[in-house]
């Protein structure tokens, strides 16, 4: 009797937290299907685990209306292309769209269609922006892998199939992060002032974000001498941060870390972060934060019409209020910043109370991921 072929995953995940997310599920299901195939879109996370990179996920690393415009033929080229090649000479027994819906969802679509079974992993925020997408989502995924515990109800009131499986991300930081180590391997002292700078892992973002996070730091370091800043960058965009860090004046008191954002979070007191999953990273680490954003300035007034929450941070979300504080666009100064960040070192009872508040979110959203993803998906392809 022959032996089964083995499975055969498309994927496509779309930037660094999506790279990230799909290399942790990835491990999962390999667990359960070790001779599994795996190809399309990705990143270094997911290439560790066997994957066949068809383009970098990068290519799809871009936010924003008027961001997305730019790269629209190039991007629109890819996913022709890639949507040939799965529907002809690689067509797979199951295709997850990890994040990045604008790209994914349309995918799905169009092989959902050729009966090609379709998953999609992290549930689009349709209950903070773009409503509009829930018909979308019915149209193009067989089921949703949900992160948040309130998302299945919502998709099951418009009759999509959907499994909350937790957030893999709290399986992978630990309920109490190991600072003294973190700080260790960084060279830093136990009793030094560390602030994080995060300004995003996309290149429109470190465009709008660096400089002002940086002049931020300035102010901050001319109030605290002491103080340390750590910033992980993306190696890609290493010079770009390097360059607007030297044009705010900051020095041997930076210290750019290759990747490292798990340890830079770990390490630091308080996090001058961009909008996006790093934020919940921070709060899985149960750390202070002050969260800023800025894109580009029509991109900004068209999302800012499809908001239907007050809250743009995840933490903030999460918690049904701002639990901390938020600068977005031309709110975002480094006067306002700064200023944000040093009164989170000047409030340690406030920062005990966030830090209680989070190791309760980490429980909400802690689970076997794997293995719950890994098992809705085994349910998909079993019809």
């Amino acid at each position: 009797m022959n032996a089964p072929a083995p499975k055969r995953f498309a994927l496509v995940a779309g930037e660094t937290s999506g790279d990230l997310l799909a290399g942790l599920l990835l491990g999962g299901v390999r667990e359960r299907w070790p001779d599994l195939k795996s190809f399309g879109i990705g990143g270094p996370q997911m290439a560790a685990q066997g994957f066949d990179t068809w383009w970098p996920s990068e290519k799809l690393a871009v936010r924003g209306y008027v961001e997305v415009l730019r790269h629209y033929r190039e991007i629109v080229g890819i996913r022709d292309r890639l949507r040939q090649r799965l529907l002809t000479t690689d067509r797979p027994d199951i295709f997850i769209g990890v994040d990045a819906p604008d790209f994914n969802l349309d995918l799905e679509a169009a092989l959902k269609m050729r009966g090609v079974r379709t998953v999609h992993f992290v549930c689009p925020s349709v209950w903070a922006w773009r409503a509009e997408r829930v018909e979308k989502i019915r149209r193009s995924a067989d089921h949703v892998l949900c992160i948040f515990p309130f998302e299945p109800e919502l998709l099951a009131q418009h009759g999509i199939a959907a499994t909350y499986v937790g957030h893999p991300l709290a399986n992978v930081i630990p309920l109490q992060p190991d600072g003294a180590a973190a700080r260790s391997r960084l060279g830093l002292r136990p009793d030094d002032e560390v602030v994080a700078i995060l300004p995003g892992s996309r290149a429109s973002e470190v465009q709008y974000l660096a400089r002002t996070f940086f002049e931020a730091a300035a102010l901050m370091k001319r109030a605290r001498p002491q103080l340390r800043f750590l910033v992980p960058a993306v190696p890609a965009l290493r010079d770009r941060i390097e360059a607007a860090a030297r044009s705010a004046g900051l020095g041997d008191e930076l210290q750019v870390l290759a990747g490292q954002s798990h340890t830079a979070l770990a390490a630091c007191d308080v996090t001058l972060i961009a909008s996006g999953t790093a934020t919940l990273e921070a709060a899985l680490f149960k750390r202070p934060m002050v969260i800023a954003y800025n894109m580009n300035w029509l991109s900004w007034q068209i999302m800012r019409r499809k908001q239907l929450q007050p809250w743009v941070g995840l933490p903030n979300i999460l918690s049904g209020e701002f639990v901390v504080p938020e600068y977005l666009q031309d709110a975002a100064t480094p006067q306002a910043l700064s200023r944000a960040v040093l009164d989170w070192l000047d409030a340690p009872a406030r920062i005990q109370t966030l830090q209680q508040r989070f190791e309760t979110l980490h429980h909400t959203l802690l689970r076997d991921t794997a293995r719950l993803a890994t098992d809705a998906i085994e349910k998909v392809l079993e019809g």
